[in-house]
């Protein structure tokens, strides 16, 4: 996978732009046809590695809630938290997928904020999930997330993330529509944040590749 060219990146911002105004929530966070599906990876994998309802998630760019309205349900009220930045698209996730009255029933708790900074709500987290979030960041956004990330994992901690893996890495600043990376600057950029990484098989309907990221221990 090359790293995003100017075209490709133009066609792909216009095409947000055309979503937003739209008011479409699922075309905005990937493809329509593939909402229910990526939302029930993000559910069956965290399942698998061990996340029960007692536990603490946050979802980084939860995006409309296409995992979301999976993970608010199942937790137990108030251990659900999930960061993006395109405020419409939670409240849309919300009145459309899940309903009002969920938030007074589970008390998920959202952010707005841009920058990464996981450790807004005083929490620690059990489990932190971010799908398709580094395939479009900058390794400057990567190590904010990484170094906030680490900041709110306790020693069991898991932070489960997806990558666009390349043979080259993408070398700009911004948020791009694609973003390729090596495994081996990934595991580099976890090393850095006192965080070991290592990839899994987990099918991804996109081809990314997820990462286990968990706290070094001394």
């Amino acid at each position: 996978m090359r790293a995003t060219d100017p075209d490709r990146h133009a066609e792909w911002l216009a095409r947000k732009r055309r979503d937003r105004q739209a008011g479409d929530y699922r075309a905005f966070v990937g493809p329509d046809e593939l909402y229910d599906l990526v939302g029930a990876m993000q559910f069956n994998l965290l399942t698998h590695l061990g996340l029960r309802e007692e536990h603490y998630l946050l979802d980084v760019g939860c995006g409309s809630l296409r995992a979301g309205r999976l993970f608010i349900p199942y937790l137990l009220p108030g251990h659900y938290c999930g960061i993006e930045p395109e405020a419409w698209l939670v409240d849309a996730g919300i009145k459309s997928e899940l309903g009002e009255e969920i938030k007074r029933v589970k008390l998920p708790r959202f952010s707005s904020d841009g920058d990464f900074t996981l450790s807004l709500f005083g929490q620690i987290f059990d489990f932190i999930i971010a799908q398709s979030i580094f395939s479009h960041a900058s390794v400057r956004q990567i190590r904010r997330c990484l170094a906030e990330a680490r900041s709110v994992m306790r020693p069991s901690s898991i932070f489960a993330a997806s990558f666009v893996r390349g043979a080259e890495c993408y070398e700009g600043d911004e948020w791009v529509s694609c973003a390729p990376y090596t495994l081996e600057l990934m595991m580099e950029l976890a090393r850095e944040h006192s965080l070991d990484c290592r990839p899994i098989e987990w099918h991804h309907p996109t081809g990314q590749q997820w990462l286990l990221l968990t706290t070094r221990q001394s």
